[in-house]
């Protein structure tokens, strides 16, 4: 599997900036789908009814190969906003996100290179304080195996963060264990160099 672990906010944040009377109020999320992102717009909308835009961005999956990203400049001249959110997003390495930046406008224009400053760093301000979390991808086998071999099961699975369930007892032991799935070859190298050959990676 080409799944890689990556972090993922913890939380939701929200954070302020104030640049020349205008005022950037900037949230950061997990988002696992678009669904979900659209869902978080719909909520600022409702919080702040009277604000001039609502831009974010989002990037769905792991930050190195994204699965889905999306940006949104909500009236803000193209590329002065949903852009430079993603950016921060993507330098920042984080999955599952998504940044909304909803602006109050103070009666002074910024120009385009104050706006992408602006949102730019409003997003900096809210994801160098968002609390993360590793995103751990887990892989499940059902195994087989002698009563004797049960207990060195359990051992391994205590060794790697991982959790097993005895499904019956019949004339041998099944078992199901998870695990991270950066451990899938030790354990099945473990399996084989004990005698364990009756295992099947389901998940």
């Amino acid at each position: 599997m080409s799944n890689k672990n990556y972090v993922v906010p913890a939380e939701t944040l929200e954070k302020t900036l104030l640049v020349k009377k205008s005022r950037f109020i900037a949230c950061a999320t997990i988002v696992s789908s678009r669904d979900d992102a659209k869902d978080f717009l719909q909520i600022k909308k409702i919080e702040y009814p009277d604000a001039r835009h609502h831009c974010w961005a989002y990037l769905i999956g792991n930050p190195s190969s994204a699965s889905n990203a999306a940006m949104n400049d909500d009236g803000e001249p193209s590329g002065t906003a949903g852009k430079p959110i993603l950016n921060v997003i993507q330098h920042k390495k984080i999955g599952d996100v998504m940044v909304l930046v909803t602006r109050y406008f103070g009666g002074i224009k910024l120009g385009a290179g104050g706006l992408t400053r602006a949102y730019s760093g409003a997003t900096e301000l809210v994801l160098s304080e968002l609390k993360l979390i590793q995103q751990i991808f887990m892989s499940e086998y059902l195994l087989s195996c002698d009563f004797s071999q049960e207990q060195m099961m359990h051992h391994w699975v205590g060794q790697h963060e991982a959790t097993l369930e005895v499904l019956q007892y019949s004339n041998q032991v099944e078992l199901k264990i998870k695990l991270p799935q950066v451990n899938n070859k030790l354990f099945e190298q473990f399996c084989l160099a004990n005698g364990v050959f009756d295992y099947k990676l389901i998940d």
